[in-house]
């Protein structure tokens, strides 16, 4: 559920959009014909319910877990600038705006083939929720009906000027660029109780807490809280936070600006157990996982098993 924006460089959907913009722009003016230099594209990594995705230096795409609805089916995926992880579902941004997914689409959480102009993505229990170049926000999946898990999730459509979204189990999050934050969805335990929030640069949210952190570094959350998932009061020099966790229990993940990582919440499975990791540059959560991202492209994890020891994002494909 959590993806590096949605869990780290809140402002990166604008600058894409604004680099996007700038190299059209450059291919137009420009005078002399230029020798093609290969597209360099930014590490990153998401995780969902059981699965985890990376995107490496030449834009392609790994994934493992688990895999039963072909969420993990992303090897011929090429071009992808960011990827989202939802509870059975993978998400692709590709460059020029559009959409890809893989997996479950019980509630159509993939149908988002016609989406365009796209700048970052992210995805929930069984929606996906996309911001576009002008601030506003699509959405498919549950919450776009009636019945069984649509809580008004993906009642979006009259959101502007956001800059960034988050996806929980059954509620969705954004970011304005003014800092403030709005909601929609199940309030379960007050997951959507952000209305007073300011000064916030990103947002997280897993399936009954949401989290922000502040322009000072400093961390806020709302939601269940009895794994202590939410007692970020005390973190500072905070630069990213992800949450995890699915119905019992949840966790959440603090990046400092040194690189090392904080963690509290539910670690039945050891998975807030990173406090010997350094020189980490993003971090992801899953159910009951984490990752984080070295600057040197390897990956780390803890909790759940899951095969990234190996992973190098910054190594192309050969």
């Amino acid at each position: 559920m959590k993806t590096m924006i949605d869990a780290g460089r809140p402002f990166r959907a604008t600058a894409l959009a604004i680099l996007i913009i700038a190299a059209l722009v450059g291919a137009v003016v420009g005078c002399e014909p230029r020798e093609h230099t290969p597209r360099e594209y930014t590490p990153m990594l998401a995780a969902g319910a059981g699965h985890i995705v990376g995107v490496k230096s030449d834009g392609t795409v790994v994934a493992v877990g688990a895999n039963h609805y072909g969420q993990c089916s992303v090897g011929d995926w090429t071009d992808i600038v960011q990827v989202a992880a939802g509870g059975y579902h993978t998400v692709g941004l590709k460059s020029d705006g559009s959409v890809i997914a893989v997996g479950s689409d019980s509630y159509g959480q993939c149908e988002i083939g016609d989406w365009t102009g796209i700048v970052q993505v992210a995805a929930g229990e069984y929606h996906t929720v996309g911001v576009k170049s002008d601030g506003n926000v699509v959405a498919v999946g549950a919450g776009d009906g009636e019945g069984w898990w649509h809580f008004g999730q993906c009642d979006v459509g009259g959101w502007t000027d956001i800059v960034q979204v988050t996806a929980g189990a059954a509620h969705t999050v954004g970011v304005r660029s003014d800092g403030s934050v709005v909601a929609v969805g199940e309030n379960f335990a007050g997951v959507c109780d952000v209305s007073g929030w300011t000064g916030i640069v990103q947002v997280t949210a897993a399936h009954y807490h949401t989290v922000g952190v502040k322009s000072d570094g400093s961390v806020i959350a709302v939601g269940e809280n009895w794994a202590e998932q939410c007692d970020v009061g005390g973190w500072t020099d905070i630069i990213q936070v992800a949450a995890g966790g699915g119905s019992y229990g949840g966790h959440t993940i603090g990046l400092k600006s040194d690189g090392t990582v904080v963690a509290v919440g539910h670690n039945s499975v050891g998975q807030c157990y990173v406090g010997d990791w350094t020189d980490i540059i993003q971090v992801a959560t899953g159910y009951h996982s984490t990752v984080g991202l070295r600057s040197d492209g390897t990956v780390v994890a803890a909790g759940l098993e899951v095969e990234v020891a190996g992973w190098n994002l910054i190594e192309a494909t050969p």
